[in-house]
């Protein structure tokens, strides 16, 4: 990962328990793993690691009991051998002297798995594509609109677009087929397309079925693979406690990388028209707040938010004591007029609301109502710490 210092990190290295990381495919659960002290690393992707593990998961209880002293042992893609999350849980009952830290890359196969291990035993960390403030000096925003944040592929200025390029083909074949998670890898493929194309769009399940020729309820449940495979994000419609107003019920789906969603799409190489620009940079401004909200722990909360009668907002922050509505423009300057939809959502709100513009301008502006316009970079290296 370079020179650069993940936000989890810290947390991974001092903590006492044992730790489940959570991400895609490309976000750095490896290489944050190498950058640790370990005394033994169980990498699941070798396949003649993996199948040994397959036929006697108990082998984990036998090889760590016969370890000398104390430490931190890894299991890398324990997805593909859940059965090992029950080998885990007897050594932590049993007080080996060891940490365990665990990554997977589908929440999908954990799930029965990781339900064993009851709370108090293990903490659960995501570990996202690079936040901003992960970024520092090497953040460029026209970059990472077009290749994304994965680390690998952001900070390799050679090759990234072509890893990007092959990213779609071995989520597909790794985590799609080879998990059997779906029959039809032709049809899930297809799905990919539309769900890239509807990416932080108003869901209309009934319009993108006929798109895609794929029945509804399977067009759910695929969208229910993109979740519990860490693809994608669903941020739901925010609902008004008391209010009258009808607003609209439909979900949102972020691909949870822009240059992901943009390689699917096949615009990686491309120049971003403006139209597009503005698209893909309020999907960057939605992803940045939930890598920074997971990689600080802060438990944040995201919704959509537009009314039957037109008004929206681009997204609503649940940060527990308040509600934060921002709304992201691409240009480089704002107007008092593109604002509409914060008085909309302040008459429906259930608890005190902070305003943000964020956009690509280089000044502060305080606009009335108490909306602050904030240039991207300042919002996610300082404001949003205040929140």
């Amino acid at each position: 990962m370079g020179n650069i210092e993940r936000s989890i990190s810290k947390r991974i290295i001092e903590g006492k328990k044992s730790i489940l990381i959570l991400g895609a495919r490309q976000v750095g659960k490896t290489t944050l793993l190498k950058e640790l002290p370990l005394i033994r690393m169980i990498n699941l992707a070798d396949e003649d690691v993996f199948i040994s593990y397959v036929k006697d998961p108990a082998k984990l209880i036998r090889e760590v009991k016969a370890l000398p002293g104390k430490g931190i042992i890894a299991i890398d893609e324990v997805q593909r051998v859940p059965a090992l999350l029950n080998a885990v849980q007897v050594l932590i009952d049993d007080r080996v002297p060891f940490r365990f830290l665990l990554t997977g890359s589908s929440a999908r196969k954990l799930k029965r798995g990781h339900a064993n291990l009851l709370p108090g035993r293990i903490i659960i960390e995501h570990l996202d594509p690079l936040t901003i403030e992960e970024m520092g000096g090497k953040f460029d925003l026209e970059h990472a609109l077009q290749v994304g944040c994965l680390p690998g592929i952001y900070l390799d200025q050679q090759s990234g677009v072509d890893l990007l390029e092959a990213y779609t083909a071995t989520y597909l074949k790794e985590e799609i087929q080879a998990e059997a998670l779906t029959r039809t890898i032709g049809s899930y493929s297809r799905f990919l397309d539309v769900a890239a194309e509807a990416s932080g769009q108003w869901i209309n399940y009934s319009k993108l079925s006929n798109d895609a020729e794929i029945p509804k309820e399977t067009l759910r449940r695929y969208y229910s693979i993109l979740e519990d495979t860490l693809v994608a994000f669903r941020v739901p419609p925010f609902r008004p406690k008391k209010s009258k107003r009808r607003v609209s019920q439909r979900d949102r789906y972020v691909i949870f990388d822009v240059g992901v969603r943009n390689a699917i799409l096949k615009l990686h190489r491309s120049v971003l028209g403006p139209v597009e620009k503005g698209f893909i940079f309020e999907q960057f401004v939605i992803l940045q707040t939930i890598y920074y909200s997971r990689s600080r722990k802060k438990g944040w909360e995201l919704f959509s938010y537009r009314t039957e009668g037109g008004a929206e907002v681009d997204f609503i922050v649940d940060t527990g004591d308040k509600l934060v509505a921002v709304e992201c423009k691409s240009g480089r300057n704002v107007s008092e007029a593109e604002l509409a939809g914060f008085k909309s959502f302040e008459d429906v709100a259930h608890k005190p609301v902070v305003f943000y513009v964020i956009y690509q301008g280089k000044s502060r502006q305080l606009f009335s109502n108490q909306v602050l316009a904030v240039p991207v970079k300042d919002f996610f290296t300082a404001e949003i710490r205040k929140l």
